[in-house]
C-alpha cells in the first residue's frame, strides 16, 4: 500500500483546511454582503424613501444614541492594555583576549585538575559533544591558572559587560540616561552589595526616582521574566521607558572541584549580556523593532522536588561550591514545555490547529487512551523559533517535539556555536541572527522560549513591527558571512 501520509495530495488537502478554517468568518459574510446589495439593487426609489421614513430618529434618541457609542468606546479602550514596544536592544561581544579555544579550555582543565584525570577525560568528551565552537570566551579572571574568582575580579566582569552593551544601546537609541523611568537587570548567581541595578544608577547618574529592580537566582529564564515584569510596571506608568538588562557573571561561579554534575557548567557557559529598552510611547511606535504580544510563564516545581533540585547551587564533599545539573533535567525540562505549550496554544493557534488538537483529545479520552495526541503545528503560529542555547540536547529535543526544521533552530545552533550559553541573554543573540541574516520581516512572529532553576519554562512572543535592516554593528556582524556552519556530533579533541 502507497504511504498515504506523505501524499502530496493530502498535503493541499490540509492547506485548504486550514484556510477555511482560519477565515470562516471572511467566507461567511461575503455571501450575506452580496445578497444585501442584490436587494438593495432591487428596491426602487419609493421603497428606499418608506425605508428612510421608518429608520428615522428623533433627536433625543440620536443623542442618546451617541452617549452610549461613546460610553463603550472609551470603555474599551481604557481596559484596553498599553501596548508595550521594543525599541532596540544591544548584545555583547566579548573581546578577542578573552577567547577560549578547546585546546585552551583542556590545558587549563589538565594544569587545575592535575590529580583527577577522570574529571578532565568527563570534560572533554562533554566539550566535543557540546555544540560550542572555537570562538566562545570566559572572563579574564578564569584564564589565570588557578582561577582567581575574587569579588573585585567579578565587579570588574559586571562593569565590563554591563556598562558596554548600555553605552551600545544608548547609542543606537540616541536615548540619555535621565530618560529611564524604570531598571530591570538579572543576574541569577552574583548578587553583590549594592546591587548591579545600583551600581548602573550610579554610573549614569540617573534620577532619583527611577524604579529599580535586581532579580537573582532566577536561572536562564529569568531574562524573559524582567520582561514580564516591565511589561506590567509599564501598564501603571504611562510615556515610560523600561531598560531591561539580562547578564550571567561567570567569574565567581567557575568551579574548581571534581564532581561531574557541577562540571558541566563550566563546559557550556560562556560571556555573555543584552540590553534591551522597552516604551510605551506611542511615539516610539514607529521606529520601534517589535511589539510584545504574550509572556507566558510555567513555574513547574509545586511539589516536586526532583524538579526543584535538578538545577541546584550547593557545596561538594570538598566544600568547593558549584552549580549541580541533575540526570533529570531533561525530563523535567520537557514536562515543563508541555505545560507551558498548554496554556500559549490557544493564544497564538490558527483555529484550524485548534480544533484539530481538540478533537484529537476527545478521540483519545472517548476511543482509545493510547492514541499518540496531535502535536499543533506552531509553524502555523510563527515565523522565527528562538530556544535558550542551554545545550545541543536542550535544541535536539525541542526540534524534535515541536517538528521544527533545521533552518528553524539555525540561530539557537550557531548561537551555542559562536557565543556559548550565555545564560538569559542567549534569547537575543538568536534574534540578533535572524536580523543579520536579513530574515525579519513586519509582521513576522517570533516565540522565544526559555528555561530556568525552579524549575520554569517561560515564553516570549514577539511581533515585527517593521522591516529590519541588516545593522553594520553588533556581534554578529563580522562573523555573519561564515554561518550556518556544519556542526558534527563529535569533535575530536
Amino acid at each position: 500500500m502507497p504511504d498515504f501520509s506523505n501524499s502530496v495530495n493530502l498535503k493541499y488537502v490540509k492547506l485548504g483546511y486550514q484556510y477555511l478554517v482560519n477565515h470562516f468568518l471572511t467566507l461567511s459574510l461575503v455571501p450575506i454582503i452580496l445578497g444585501v446589495m442584490v436587494q438593495l439593487f432591487r428596491f426602487g426609489p419609493d421603497e428606499i424613501s418608506r425605508l428612510w421614513t421608518a429608520l428615522r430618529f428623533n433627536f433625543v434618541h440620536v443623542l442618546c444614541s451617541c452617549f452610549v457609542i461613546i460610553f463603550a468606546a472609551t470603555l474599551y479602550f481604557m481596559s484596553k492594555p498599553r501596548p508595550v514596544f521594543l525599541v532596540d536592544y544591544a548584545c555583547y561581544k566579548p573581546p578577542a583576549s578573552c577567547r577560549v579555544p578547546f585546546a585552551t579550555f583542556m590545558e587549563h582543565s589538565r594544569l587545575n585538575l592535575s590529580k583527577e584525570p577522570k574529571s578532565v577525560d568527563f570534560q572533554m568528551r562533554i566539550l566535543e559533544r557540546s555544540g560550542l565552537g572555537e570562538e566562545t570566551c570566559l572572563p579574564p579572571a578564569i584564564h589565570f591558572i588557578p582561577p582567581t574568582p575574587t569579588m573585585e575580579s567579578a565587579r570588574g566582569e559586571a562593569e565590563l559587560v554591563i556598562f558596554s552593551l548600555i553605552d551600545s544601546l544608548f547609542d543606537k537609541t540616541g536615548i540619555k540616561p535621565k530618560d529611564i523611568d524604570i531598571l530591570i537587570v538579572n543576574c541569577s548567581l552574583f548578587s553583590p552589595t549594592p546591587s548591579l541595578s545600583a551600581m548602573v544608577v550610579n554610573k549614569y547618574k540617573m534620577r532619583s526616582n527611577i524604579k529599580t529592580f535586581n532579580l537573582s537566582g532566577m536561572g536562564c529564564s529569568a531574562g524573559v521574566i524582567s520582561i514580564d515584569l516591565a511589561h506590567d510596571l509599564l501598564q501603571f506608568h504611562p510615556n515610560s521607558n523600561a531598560l531591561v538588562v539580562s547578564t550571567e557573571i561567570i567569574t565567581p561561579n567557575y568551579y574548581q572541584g571534581k564532581e561531574r554534575s557541577m562540571l558541566l557548567p563550566n563546559c557550556l557557559f560562556r560571556m555573555g549580556g543584552a540590553a534591551i529598552l522597552l516604551s510605551n510611547r506611542r511615539s516610539d511606535r514607529w521606529r520601534a523593532k517589535y511589539r510584545l504580544l504574550h509572556v507566558v510563564r510555567t513555574h513547574k516545581a509545586g511539589g516536586d522536588d526532583k524538579a526543584y533540585r535538578c538545577v541546584y547551587e550547593e557545596e561538594d564533599p570538598q566544600g568547593k561550591i558549584g552549580i549541580s545539573l541533575s540526570k533529570d533535567l531533561m525530563s523535567i525540562a520537557g514536562e515543563a514545555l508541555k505545560s507551558n505549550i498548554t496554556t500559549i496554544g490557544p493564544l497564538v493557534l490558527p483555529s484550524s490547529e485548534q480544533i484539530l488538537f481538540l478533537l484529537s483529545l476527545i478521540c483519545r479520552k472517548i476511543f482509545n487512551p493510547k492514541w499518540k495526541p496531535y502535536i499543533p503545528d506552531f509553524k502555523q503560529a510563527f515565523e522565527h523559533f528562538c530556544i535558550h542555547a542551554g545545550g545541543r540536547a536542550v535544541i535536539d529535543e525541542l526540534q524534535r517535539n515541536l517538528r521544527l526544521s533545521a533552518e528553524h533552530v539555525e540561530a539557537s545552533r550557531m548561537t551555542l556555536h559562536r557565543f556559548g550559553n550565555t545564560s538569559s541573554s542567549s534569547l537575543w543573540y538568536e534574534t540578533g541572527y535572524v536580523e543579520a541574516k536579513g530574515r525579519m520581516r513586519r509582521g513576522d512572529r517570533v516565540w522565544m522560549i526559555a528555561f530556568g532553576s525552579g524549575f520554569k519554562c517561560n515564553s516570549a512572543v514577539w511581533k515585527c513591527n517593521r522591516n529590519i535592516k541588516v545593522s553594520s554593528d553588533g556581534p554578529w556582524f563580522d562573523c555573519i558571512d561564515r554561518y550556518p556552519v556544519q556542526i558534527p556530533e563529535v569533535v575530536k579533541l
